[in-house]
C-alpha cells in the first residue's frame, strides 16, 4: 500500500469515527480533535500528491500556466457542458471551443475584457467532478488556478440538480478555498515557551480552554498566544493555525434560463450571491459585470500630471476596502512613495477642490491625484 492510500484509508476512518459520534456537550472535544486530525491528513494527501507529479510541490499543486494580466483576474468554475466556454466567448470575445459534448475545454483559456476602465482577465477552466480536490479529472489543477483569482463564477447549469453546487462547494472548501467568507478576528502566533494562551474577547459559544489546547496539542503546539476577537467555530480556529486559506468572494451564475418557466425562475430567485443569466442569449450579462466589479472592490482614480487634464482614459485600479494615497503610489511604482511629499485630490473623499493630502489619506472611486514629489 502507498502513502498516498495509508493517508486515505486514515481519513475515511476518522470520518467514519466522526458520522457515529453523537454531537452534544460532551463529545465537543473530541469532535474538534477529530476535524484537527482530518485537516492535518488532507494536507498530506495533497502534499504527497503534488510531490508525486511533475512541477508539484511547495504543499500545493501547481495550476495551468497562465499569467496572471489586467487588474483583476476571474474564474470560470463548474461541471462539463454547463456554458463556462459559450460566456467566455460573450464576454471577452475570445473564442473557446464549445460543443454538446462533455470535457470540451481540456485547459484553461483567457481572455481579457474592460468594464469601467478597468482590465478583466476571465479564466475558462476546465469542468470539474466529484473528487476534484483528490486529482480525479485534473481537478487539482483546475482548483488550484480557481485559488489566484479575486472572484469566481460558479456556472451552474439551471436545468440540472442544485447538488451539483454543493459538490464544488465541498470540492473547493477541500482545497483550502473559502467562499464568501471573511478571514476570522483571530491573532494566532506561536512562541517558544509558556503556555497555550487563550482569551476570548467575546463569548465563544463552542471554543474552550481545554479544547484550543487540545487542538494546539494534535498540532504540536506548545506554547502560543490565541486572541479570539468573535465568536468562531472549530473549523474557523484549524482554518487559522493552518495559515494557508484563501477567502475568495463567489458568484453563482445559472446559465440557461431561457428555459426555464417563471415560476422555476422565482424558485431559484430565492438563492444568495446568485446571478441567472442566458450566455447564448446574452440575457442579463450586465447585472453580471456588475455584480463582479462590487465583489472585487475595485475603485478608479484617475491620474493628473501638472498643468493636464486628468487622464481619464486609463485609470489606476485599487482592491483595498479602503485605499490610500500610499496604496495609489504603490500601484504605480513602489519608488514613488519614498519620493512623495505631498497630493492634491479632487473628488468625494475631500471638502475642498482640489485638497492637499498626505498619504494616510482614504480615496474614493473616481478621485483625481496629483503626485507632488520632494
Amino acid at each position: 500500500m502507498s502513502g498516498e492510500d495509508k493517508i486515505r484509508a486514515k481519513i475515511k476512518e476518522i470520518e467514519t469515527e466522526y458520522a457515529r459520534t453523537q454531537k452534544n456537550k460532551a463529545t465537543e472535544t473530541h469532535l474538534g480533535l477529530l476535524k484537527a486530525k482530518l485537516s492535518k491528513l488532507r494536507r498530506e494527501l495533497a502534499e504527497v500528491g503534488s510531490a508525486g507529479k511533475k512541477g508539484g510541490g511547495g504543499g500545493g499543486e501547481r495550476g495551468f500556466e497562465v499569467s496572471k494580466s489586467g487588474d483583476t483576474r476571474v474564474g470560470l468554475v463548474g461541471f462539463p457542458s454547463v456554458g463556462k466556454s459559450t460566456l467566455l466567448t460573450k464576454l471577452t470575445g475570445t473564442f473557446s471551443l464549445a460543443a454538446g459534448y462533455e470535457f470540451t475545454t481540456l485547459t484553461a483559456i483567457p481572455g481579457t475584457m474592460h468594464y469601467r476602465g478597468a482590465k478583466i482577465q476571465i479564466l475558462d477552466l476546465p469542468g470539474i467532478i466529484e473528487g476534484a480536490k483528490d486529482g480525479k479529472g485534473r481537478g487539482r489543477q483546475v482548483i488550484a488556478s480557481a485559488y489566484t483569482c479575486n472572484v469566481i463564477l460558479i456556472v451552474l447549469d439551471a436545468l440540472k440538480s442544485l447538488t451539483h453546487k454543493n459538490i464544488i462547494e465541498k470540492e473547493l472548501h477541500g482545497f483550502g478555498i473559502r467562499l464568501n467568507q471573511s478571514p476570522p478576528d483571530v491573532l494566532f502566533k506561536r512562541r517558544e515557551k509558556g503556555p497555550v494562551n487563550f482569551q476570548a474577547m467575546v463569548p465563544q459559544s463552542v471554543l474552550t480552554q481545554d479544547l484550543v489546547q487540545a487542538i494546539c496539542r494534535e498540532y504540536r503546539i506548545m506554547s502560543c498566544d490565541c486572541i479570539v476577537r468573535e465568536d468562531i467555530t472549530v473549523d474557523q480556529l484549524i482554518d487559522v493555525i493552518e495559515g494557508n486559506r484563501r477567502y475568495i468572494p463567489a458568484i453563482y451564475v445559472l446559465n440557461k434560463i431561457d428555459q426555464l418557466t417563471i415560476e422555476e425562475l422565482d424558485i431559484i430567485d430565492q438563492l444568495p450571491y446568485h446571478v441567472p443569466i442566458s450566455a447564448a442569449h446574452e440575457w442579463n450579462l450586465e447585472e453580471l459585470l456588475e455584480r463582479i466589479w462590487e465583489s472585487t472592490n475595485m475603485i478608479r482614480i484617475y491620474t493628473k500630471p501638472k498643468g493636464q487634464i486628468p487622464d481619464y482614459g486609463s485609470p489606476v485600479v485599487l482592491h483595498a476596502a479602503q485605499p490610500t494615497v500610499e496604496d495609489f503610489c504603490n500601484r504605480i511604482h513602489k519608488q514613488i512613495l519614498a519620493q512623495l511629499k505631498y497630493a492634491w485630490v479632487w473628488g468625494s473623499s475631500v471638502k475642498h477642490q482640489p485638497q492637499k493630502c498626505g498619504k494616510d489619506h482614504i480615496l474614493h472611486d473616481e478621485d483625481i491625484v496629483q503626485i507632488v514629489k520632494r
